[in-house]
């Protein structure tokens, strides 16, 4: 037996219907698409119509609502930044924020980023970023680091 003796058991060699070829096929005339009216023609979508009827779209109360103004942030840790800078071999001593977008460490798309307090950092850094916490400024200098904040 060889591969090109073997038949395929699976529904990739199905052929398609042929529709709207004769009343012989069963599927002439109107093609299975029942009889006249906006259904039966092609490229109609009534999604959501309910025959006049205030469609339940219209009749739920509307909630909630989307902030233009909001700014997006992403969430950094000193356990986060130590962990960045093991793996990636970055300079402890110059952090900054447009090298890690750079980088493609974090994603400018979802926003800058935001030194939190979380952990304990490994050593003195220099950081230039978007926002931190109060108390994440306070630990860093109380190390011997610098942070410069680069939107208020």
């Amino acid at each position: 037996m060889k591969i090109n003796d073997l038949k395929s058991t699976l529904t990739s060699s199905k052929k398609s219907k042929r529709r709207g070829r004769g009343s012989g096929s069963g599927l002439g005339k109107t093609s299975g698409r029942g009889v006249k009216g906006q259904k039966s023609r092609s490229g109609v979508s009534i999604n959501g119509f309910e025959g006049g009827q205030m469609p339940i779209y219209r009749r739920l109360p509307k909630r909630g609502f989307n902030n233009y103004f909001k700014i997006k942030t992403q969430s950094i840790s000193f356990s986060a930044l130590n962990n960045l800078v093991k793996k990636y071999q970055l300079d402890p001593k110059e952090i900054k924020e447009e090298e890690l977008f750079n980088k493609k460490i974090y994603k400018r798309s979802k926003g800058s980023l935001k030194l939190l307090n979380i952990g304990q950092p490994d050593q003195a850094t220099n950081l230039e970023i978007s926002y931190a916490s109060k108390k994440a400024i306070e630990v860093l200098e109380k190390l011997g680091g610098n942070i410069k904040l680069t939107k208020k």
